[in-house]
């Protein structure tokens, strides 16, 4: 009787396989799944999370298209004098390197590769040294009292180069913020190098993520303000980016305005 009484140890482990299986089936009873809940509360996490924090299928390239030929037509229009010569040689390489980037990323930019990003920094470096080049010859200019004495030719050109330097800035945001469009769209970078209003209550803009646009509209704001104003620079390359903006569309504009006015004298 003895040798078929079982063992305490054999009890013990028949109890616990029969408290695992009451539990399973408890689960089962309730339409539960232990390994299936989880993943689903990983998934169920990452679509609550905003959409500039998630990988996303990346801004269309439309927009900033056509910003770049949009400085790319305003430099053209310059007169001859302030324009870097050969006059079409900068345009030309602009638009040669817009061909390839367009090749990488034909509608969405979201694809990585090797070239993108020293193609796209060439090619913002470009726009700004073109520009930066036109407003020094015209700030020279003025102050030696060589650029005409028609006003309207003067705020013409004047405006054309502020416009497209607010171009280039943002161009230069939506470039360097979170490590550029492709690696925001695939969710690389969750610190971000411009606070927009849309982050600080994400519930209110779940499927908000900045495009360029929103670059283009924070580099206006700050060539007329001066100063930030809805959107705060977090890193330090951000203030820099934006002191130096500021900077350069106020002595534009002070220059051109004050010698626009006193020719209208």
């Amino acid at each position: 009787m003895d040798a078929a009484r079982p063992s305490p140890d054999h009890v013990h482990r028949l109890r616990t396989i029969r408290a695992e299986l009451t539990h399973l089936e408890e689960l089962l009873c309730h339409g539960a799944h232990p390994v299936s809940d989880a993943a689903h509360t990983v998934v169920d996490t990452a679509k609550r999370a905003p959409a500039w924090l998630r990988v996303t299928r990346g801004e269309q390239r439309w927009a900033v298209t056509a910003a770049i030929a949009l400085a790319v037509t305003l430099q053209l229009v310059l007169p001859d004098r302030l324009a870097f010569h050969p006059h079409w040689l900068l345009p030309a390489l602009e638009v040669a390197l817009v061909a390839v980037l367009i090749a990488l990323n034909p509608v969405r930019i979201s694809r990585g590769h090797p070239w993108l990003r020293p193609l796209s920094v060439a090619l913002i470096a470009l726009i700004s040294l073109a520009n930066g080049w036109s407003a020094a010859l015209l700030v020279i200019d003025l102050l030696a009292a060589r650029a005409g004495e028609e006003p309207g030719p003067l705020l013409g050109s004047g405006g054309a180069i502020w416009l497209t330097n607010v171009i280039a800035f943002a161009l230069w945001y939506w470039e360097w913020d979170r490590g550029g469009p492709v690696a925001r769209a695939q969710g690389e970078h969750p610190r971000p190098d411009f606070r927009f209003p849309q982050m600080e209550d994400p519930q209110l803009h779940p499927d908000w993520e900045p495009h360029f646009v929103d670059y283009f509209y924070l580099s206006f704001t700050n060539a007329t303000a001066f100063s930030p104003t809805d959107v705060m620079p977090m890193s330090r390359w951000a203030k820099v980016l934006m002191l130096s903006q500021s900077a350069v569309s106020l002595v534009t504009l002070a220059v051109v305005v004050s010698r626009a006015v006193s020719l209208f004298k």
